[in-house]
């Protein structure tokens, strides 16, 4: 691990320090790292859209909205080589959670999230991309996976 140090003024320092209280770091150094993990994803959006990724979309909808569940969950079916799980939560009587988690191709995962937000009825939906690297494909056993690496 390499150490740098920075100097900042004390306005940015008291700015930086609540931001890190209110999101519950440890320490600088964990926000800082962070931050600069953020800012090289951005930066590198155009390589990254050509590789992989893992993926959490979630969105909120109202189950009893004519056949939006079924449409949803066909959907993933269709896109079974890109949806890895599904966790569903009952908020209240009419509006389920869903938070899917994604991996594939960063192109296809981000037009597929888009396609599932895109539904009528559905409110609130999010995709948090991670880039992976991936990696030589190994057995255990009988059993053959690829290991996925975050970039960052």
């Amino acid at each position: 691990m390499e150490r740098f140090t920075i100097s900042i003024d004390d306005d940015l320092a008291a700015a930086f320090d609540a931001f890190i209280a209110a999101r519950g770091y440890a320490n600088r150094s964990e926000a800082v790292r962070d931050l600069i993990r953020a800012r090289l994803e951005s930066e590198n959006d155009a390589v990254f859209e050509r590789g992989h990724c893992v993926a959490s979309l979630s969105y909120v909808y109202n189950h009893s909205e004519r056949e939006l569940a079924e449409r949803l969950a066909s959907r993933q079916h269709a896109r079974h080589d890109l949806t890895v799980a599904t966790m569903h939560v009952h908020l209240d009587h009419e509006d389920c959670l869903e938070s899917v988690v994604l991996q594939g191709a960063t192109h296809d995962v981000r037009a597929f999230a888009g396609s599932l937000m895109a539904e009528p009825g559905v409110r609130h939906g999010h995709l948090n991309l991670v880039g992976v690297e991936r990696a030589h494909r190994h057995s255990h056993g009988a059993e053959s996976h690829v290991h996925l690496k975050p970039r960052y």
